[in-house]
């Protein structure tokens, strides 16, 4: 059984999918081999859908910044000089603020309360989120059913094989979503989140309302995928404002296989040019915290004969382009 990395790419426009999944592998390899990982990257597949809500990708070409098509933050590596902050204050604020969201923006039942204010913020700021939270999945060519069918699509290949998926930022709420509703009966050895949205109060009552439209049992408490059978861990930046509400282990219940979301504060280090994201898919790929967890996954891995001599050959010829 082959090992397989999924990657599911979050909010706003993006470049072309190659150059996004061959930045987020450089990414990955980078936090490899920066903590003295050996192992050698098993299979990655990104699941990209920025051309369904986009005319067209961003440029890494395109030289005039006033241009929706501008690409302002490449993949570059991490600077040897980051130095990261003390935020143990912060984390107290933040702390204070998630559950001040919760018990002001929830109900017991966890549908909305002022929902007009959560949705004026999702236009405002989520507009990719708001149109996935608007559509209906059922209907087909449109938006929603477009973008759950290219993550079922490949997970549907890769059902024999071992799979990791990756959901960074919506890309988070995408997977929760297939995986829990569309698609529950693959099995995922591990569900990495990277500063996710999930329990942000819109975004646990949309759930909510899902398994109430699934008949799914006790719909006061949301749970983790029972797709999921080894670990869910969730990495998160304390100055990541996507991931304010960065406890899902607060939120989400374990599921059928006794497992739930372990939460892991971590340091984004994406900088370019001289300005920080903390959000950014790059930053948070390179992580030590999530370099071990993808290493663990990786040595797990156990291929026959053949499927060893494929692979070899399948790195040797990307070593040589």
């Amino acid at each position: 059984m082959a090992n397989v990395i999924i990657g599911i790419h979050g909010l706003d426009n993006k470049p072309e999918k190659d150059l996004l999944e061959k930045w987020w592998k450089q990414a990955i390899v980078e936090g490899l081999e920066t903590y003295g990982y050996k192992s050698n990257l098993p299979k990655f597949e990104l699941v990209y859908w920025a051309d369904i809500t986009y005319d067209r990708p961003l440029s890494d070409s395109e030289e005039d910044k006033g241009t929706d098509y501008y690409l302002d933050e490449k993949y570059v590596k991490a600077i040897d000089k980051f130095i990261p902050e003390d935020h143990s204050t912060r984390i107290k604020v933040v702390d204070f603020i998630s559950r001040q969201l919760n018990n002001i923006f929830l109900n017991d039942d966890l549908s909305l309360n002022y929902s007009s204010i959560t949705d004026k913020i999702l236009n405002k700021y989520f507009k990719d989120l708001e149109l996935y939270f608007k559509g209906d999945s059922t209907i087909p060519n449109s938006e929603k059913s477009k973008i759950n069918s290219r993550l079922i699509d490949v997970l549907k290949k890769h059902k024999d094989d071992k799979i990791m998926v990756v959901g960074h930022s919506m890309g988070s709420i995408i997977a929760y979503n297939v995986l829990s509703f569309e698609l529950p009966n693959i099995p995922i050895h591990s569900f990495i989140t990277m500063g996710s949205p999930l329990a942000l109060p819109n975004v646990i009552s949309y759930i909510a309302g899902q398994q109430k439209k699934h008949n799914i049992d006790n719909p006061k408490q949301i749970k983790t995928p029972d797709s999921v059978t080894n670990n869910w861990c969730n990495f998160s930046d304390i100055t990541d404002m996507v991931a304010l509400n960065y406890k899902l282990s607060d939120d989400f219940a374990e599921n059928n296989k006794g497992v739930s979301p372990v939460d892991f504060l971590v340091v984004n280090n994406y900088q370019i040019n001289n300005k920080q994201n903390p959000h950014k898919s790059y930053g948070y790929l390179r992580t030590p915290e999530f370099a071990k967890v993808l290493n663990e996954f990786i040595i797990s891995e156990k291929l026959s004969f053949k499927e060893k001599v494929v692979r070899a050959i399948k790195l040797f010829i990307n070593k040589i382009k």
